[in-house]
């Protein structure tokens, strides 16, 4: 009897960490301080290629939500496309990461939850123009008034983290 509550407290605890952002395959090595310097430089080429294909422009990002223009649609569009053929590829030769280790996916249930942190999150990406990934390459471009909005998700982030248990998934 005691195992078989393990086993559901074990199989509960991989549901709610299935619903939310914390990884499920973790990396069990260890690696040096140096290593995570290619992300740095990844990082930054990216936060380049974000300001060169306007990205990161609010102009850009309101004519996305107004429904004038498609640039912001085809980028988006592109980068689901992209992830789509690489999820497929990863999947059909079982590709590995740099350190060896294989790549696995974990189906996820729909919930209601997902429908207001969708529009809760839209509606902070329409009202402040940013979303989370391009607000360090405005904030490093001198739109230093983006910083209230880096502030504004981390402690978004904080209280979803502090309160994740009561929340319903």
């Amino acid at each position: 009897m005691a195992n078989s509550s393990v086993e559901q407290t074990a199989q509960s605890e991989h549901d709610i960490r299935a619903t939310d952002s914390i990884c499920i395959n973790e990396s069990q090595k260890q690696h040096k301080w140096y290593n995570n310097s290619k992300y740095l430089v990844v990082g930054l080429l990216f936060g380049v290629l974000f300001v060169k294909a306007e990205v990161i422009s609010w102009f850009r990002i309101q004519e996305m939500f107004r429904l004038q223009s498609f640039h912001m649609y085809g980028i988006i569009g592109s980068a689901v496309l992209v992830g789509m053929i690489s999820v497929w590829l990863i999947k059909r030769y079982r590709i590995k990461t740099i350190s060896g280790e294989a790549i696995t996916f974990t189906d996820r249930k729909f919930n209601k939850g997902q429908i207001y942190g969708g529009l809760l999150f839209g509606l902070g990406w329409g009202l402040t123009g940013a979303c989370p990934g391009p607000l360090f390459a405005q904030i490093g471009m001198g739109a230093t008034v983006v910083i209230v909005t880096l502030i504004s998700a981390v402690a978004g982030t904080w209280t979803y983290g502090r309160f994740r248990d009561q929340l319903p998934h």
